[in-house]
């Protein structure tokens, strides 16, 4: 490991000696300078990790130095060395950009542990940022997967959308990526080293939703031991993402619309108004114009919430998206070794209608590399409900399932269903099933389906 660097700037000499004899002990490497002039002459020469600076010395004083040094580099730790009488003078120094500092006479042990701790939480600091940086990259626009126009129009939206405090209401059905979409606008926007806070509306039981939005006071209701901050506190300065906003009860709604008309929230129990700075996003897979006409949803709240409305289409409206989602997914769950996708899958992906949208798709090629045995991704490996044909379900006209009765057996009932109906014809009864020629030959032979089987009118 390096050694960290240390520069003592003070002007006692003999002082300057002895903490640099302990820190070189410690394992520090230390330089040594008796004058501001020449501790900013070594700090420019010099990467330093730590400055150690007297305030009360002739000439440039310690905090004339520190303000020096903050304009060249916010990132190095300084902490101030100050007499027991001028702890004012050091208290000020932290507000101008110290680190911390340490009162006169201090031992060995002392002041390792206040560099230490300063080290640590500078560690913090950069480690919190580089977090930032990565969630910014990971959830940029560019990096979205999604090449299809209409998203592409999508991500310009959001992306203009995102510089903005605007509130915007995201629809779709369950696994399009409105969560996705809306961590990509708070990452995007100027809030983005502010906290991005989730509720899931329909998660939290409802006597307890104002209190997890708006806080409460101690005493509010049995149980309300001490005071607690409610999310909107939490993401003061950030943005809240209010996932599924169509299950909220009545009464909480008209304390969010107040939330977004007066930027203030009220605690449950309290008797005044705290100002919360924050920016609101919020989803739906629910028609909110049809719950406000039934009076489920109130039309002030709807107008507030749907400034700018984004609507993510669902992926079987989007099929140009399928392989480079497929991709995606592929290089993310196969760690460990490479897997080559047959073409033919992608065509049995694209044909299958995608109820759960992408969530369903990621979890099905999941599924597909835990289980794998080779490094290829064939028809063979793909779960037996992508073949089944549109609306296929128990009490269907299509077929009605019997108790006992397997997957299997109804997959083989459709198969032959459909090649009676078109005399045995197999182009046309892929047709019927909605699947690709390859795909319908494929499963005749893994269920045993013989072509010399099926005739015009023979049972089955």
């Amino acid at each position: 490991m390096n050694m960290k660097k240390v520069l003592l700037i003070d002007d006692d000499v003999n002082l300057c000696r002895v903490l640099s004899h302990q820190l070189h002990k410690s394992g520090f490497e230390v330089r040594t300078a008796h004058s501001g002039q020449e501790g900013l002459r070594i700090f420019s020469q010099w990467e330093t990790d730590v400055v150690l600076c007297d305030i009360q010395m002739p000439g440039l004083s310690g905090i004339q130095v520190l303000e020096e040094i903050r304009r060249q580099n916010r990132e190095v730790v300084v902490i101030m060395i100050t007499a027991f009488g001028s702890v004012d003078n050091a208290i000020e120094a932290c507000h101008l950009g110290a680190d911390d500092y340490i009162t006169k006479p201090f031992s060995r042990q002392q002041l390792l542990f206040v560099i230490e701790k300063a080290l640590r939480l500078r560690n913090l600091e950069q480690e919190n940022v580089r977090l930032h940086q990565n969630l910014a990259e990971k959830y940029h626009f560019d990096n979205m997967i999604a090449p299809s126009e209409i998203m592409q129009n999508i991500f310009r939206t959001a992306g203009r959308v995102a510089q903005s405090d605007t509130t915007v209401l995201i629809q779709g059905e369950s696994g399009t990526g409105k969560e996705l979409l809306a961590r990509a606008i708070h990452f995007n926007s100027p809030r983005k080293n502010k906290p991005f806070i989730v509720v899931n509306c329909p998660s939290i039981p409802e006597n307890l939703i104002e209190s997890e939005l708006f806080g409460h006071v101690k005493g509010a209701f049995t149980g309300a031991v001490k005071d607690r901050k409610g999310k909107f506190e939490l993401a003061d300065g950030g943005t809240i993402f209010l996932d599924e906003i169509a299950d909220l009860g009545e009464n909480v709604q008209a304390k969010l619309l107040r939330v977004l008309q007066e930027r203030e929230i009220e605690r449950v129990g309290g008797s005044h108004p705290l100002k919360v700075d924050v920016r609101v996003l919020a989803a739906t897979n629910k028609n909110l114009e049809e719950r406000m006409s039934a009076g489920k949803f109130r039309e002030d709240l709807f107008y507030r919430l749907n400034v700018v409305p984004i609507t993510i289409p669902p992926l079987r409206e989007r099929k140009g998206d399928i392989p480079f989602l497929v991709d995606f997914f592929v290089k993310k769950y196969s760690k460990q070794q490479q897997f080559k996708v047959l073409p033919e899958v992608y065509e049995a992906l694209q044909n299958y209608s995608w109820p759960g949208n992408v969530r369903e798709l990621e979890n099905v090629i999941e599924h597909i590399i835990v289980l794998s045995t080779e490094p290829k991704i064939s028809l063979r490996n793909l779960p037996g409900h992508l073949f089944r044909p549109p609306g296929f379900r128990v009490g269907n006209s299509f077929s009605q399932v019997r108790e006992g009765q397997s997957l299997q057996e109804i997959e083989r009932e459709a198969i032959l269903r459909a090649l009676e109906q078109t005399g045995g014809n197999q182009s046309r009864a892929a047709e019927l099933l909605k699947i690709p020629r390859h795909v319908l030959i494929y499963r005749m032979k893994k269920i045993d389906i013989e072509y010399k089987q099926i005739k015009p009118g023979s049972k089955t």
